[in-house]
């Protein structure tokens, strides 16, 4: 008997080419960028995909002319875990091995201590710690000038690519934002990619004239996949698996998630689960994915709904209530949500903002999590 086939749509995590519905534009930027040493503000909602497009940008270097790190700065919270979460990356970029590791970090890293464990498959992993010589601060400026040594020393490029860049935003003061600022501008041979995924922290660090970092780079905004994209995508999934949906159905699926690739997937997946081998998807199907996937989160939304202010919610009822973004300080969108003045609306935008519960979208407001928005417009918007 032949096992039911794999669900062709993957969400969450890192995916691998054959989950990349188009981006070939944004994947021919970004190895452009790479190959020509230089520095690009990347970002976009959460969930679109970046840190899979830039795994698979760093794949396609030419691996003997290019040495590469990502840097995951979520963990951090200051300049020795920066320092750290840095190092670490680089150690770990340019050495496979415990003893080649323990190499590369006594030849760069003089001031920090480093430990090597195994993971679970055995494979070398390593972490440091500060060192108790010298003063503090001279950590990163070592760190930082690593990856042009490297690049001197290995007569190569260097890569260094910046997870979850706004993080840096969060430290208690500016001096990594500075330090940055000094080393990229003498590096040769090294291009740096600052990626983010929240838009108005990443837009605030290289437009704001007063942060060291602006306009340190070019600014590069990943968007949804638009539906000519999806359309041949989604179908040929279904068709492979001998399961038939029509151009009608595709569009209601991108309609309902706003063609963002997570959302998109996710919702693909459901559908596929729900239609038998050989149906067709209809709009029954579709519904009842939907009711299926907000069913799941009814508990995190309904907690979620109920820590929100009066304001807030009624912000968020209009927001759901729309097709796409909306412009929340139009005098129409106050007086239909009753939100008051503009004045009154800022700050409650600002509060949502820093809750990541709604997103800036060219001058508009939207919400980003889509299945939130279905949530809301199926059970608060009256």
């Amino acid at each position: 008997m032949m096992r039911n086939p794999r669900n062709p749509f993957q969400y969450g995590g890192t995916v691998g080419p054959p989950a990349f519905c188009n981006r070939r534009k944004e994947l021919a930027d970004l190895l452009r960028t790479m190959e020509d040493g230089g520095r690009l503000f990347v970002y976009s909602e959460r969930r679109l995909g970046k840190t899979s497009l830039l795994q698979l940008a760093l794949s396609r270097l030419p691996g003997k002319a290019f040495l590469s790190a990502y840097v995951d700065l979520w963990p951090t919270d200051g300049e020795a875990s920066f320092a750290a979460a840095m190092a670490k990356a680089l150690t770990e970029g340019m050495a496979t091995t415990a003893d080649r590791m323990l190499g590369f970090a006594k030849e760069f890293f003089g001031r920090l201590v480093p430990t090597i464990t195994a993971d679970d498959d055995g494979s070398p992993k390593v972490a440091f710690e500060l060192s108790s010589r010298g003063s503090r601060g001279v950590e990163i400026d070592e760190v930082l000038a690593a990856p042009h040594e490297i690049a001197r020393r290995r007569r190569c490029s260097v890569v260094i690519v910046f997870d979850e860049f706004q993080r840096i935003l969060e430290y208690s003061d500016d001096i990594v934002e500075r330090k940055l600022r000094s080393a990229i501008q003498r590096h040769k041979n090294v291009s740096y990619i600052f990626s983010g995924s929240r838009k108005h922290l990443i837009q605030r660090m290289f437009l704001d004239k007063s942060r060291p970092l602006y306009r340190a780079g070019g600014h590069y905004p990943l968007g949804p996949i638009a539906f000519k994209d999806w359309l041949p995508f989604i179908r040929k999934r279904f068709l492979d698996s001998n399961r038939e949906i029509e151009e009608g159905h595709i569009r209601s699926i991108c309609d309902l998630t706003e063609g963002h690739p997570f959302y998109t997937q996710h919702l693909c997946h459901a559908v596929w689960e729900l239609c038998e081998k050989g149906d067709e998807v209809g709009d029954s199907t579709i519904e009842a994915a939907v009711q299926l996937l907000l069913d799941r989160e009814s508990y995190a939304y309904t907690a979620l709904w109920e820590s929100l202010a009066v304001n807030q919610r009624k912000l968020l009822r209009g927001l759901a209530a729309a097709s796409g973004s909306s412009k929340v300080f139009s005098a129409d969108f106050l007086h239909a949500w009753g939100l008051g003045s503009a004045s009154n609306a800022q700050r409650v935008v600002e509060t949502l903002l820093d809750r990541d519960l709604i997103d800036r979208s060219n001058g508009s407001f939207m919400i980003p999590d889509r299945f939130f928005k279905l949530w809301v417009r199926k059970t608060q918007v009256l």
